[in-house]
């Protein structure tokens, strides 16, 4: 089994998409196991993003993401970072293929409703960035 972290970012919150794409998660095949509501303060959603520092969109992101609340939980599943990727969709929703979860429920490419990690190690991390091993409970 893998672990994936997923984002359902201010957009998703403000237009109420969070049960139906907790709903689609689980009806994936995915099991949560850590799940909240948290408000990013701006150091915070900085230091997360950090890696696309040098990218023209950071500061964007970033003042987007501490723009209102988000859901963040931590997904298990045979291959979760890539079956979560492909089924939250390009990142541009005009791009996405059909019934994924940008393509239904992102604004545009910048308000594009969800985060998925890339890798399963940046997985692990993105998840110790959320979750404290007592929220967990040794599930990683």
């Amino acid at each position: 089994m893998e672990q994936t972290l997923i984002i359902l970012k201010p957009d998703a919150v403000k237009n109420k998409h969070v049960g139906h794409i907790l709903s689609r998660i689980e009806q994936e095949g995915f099991n949560i196991l850590a799940l909240k509501k948290v408000h990013l303060k701006d150091k915070e959603a900085k230091k997360f993003y950090e890696v696309h520092k040098a990218r023209p969109f950071y500061k964007d992101l970033c003042k987007f993401m501490v723009s209102g609340p988000v859901v963040v939980a931590a997904l298990e599943a045979p291959g979760a970072v890539e079956k979560w990727r492909k089924l939250i969709g390009a990142t541009d929703p005009a791009q996405a293929d059909a019934n994924t979860i940008r393509k239904l429920y992102a604004e545009s490419k910048e308000a594009n409703a969800v985060h998925g990690s890339d890798s399963e190690k940046n997985a692990k991390n993105e998840i110790k960035f959320f979750f404290s091993k007592d929220e967990l409970k040794g599930k990683l």
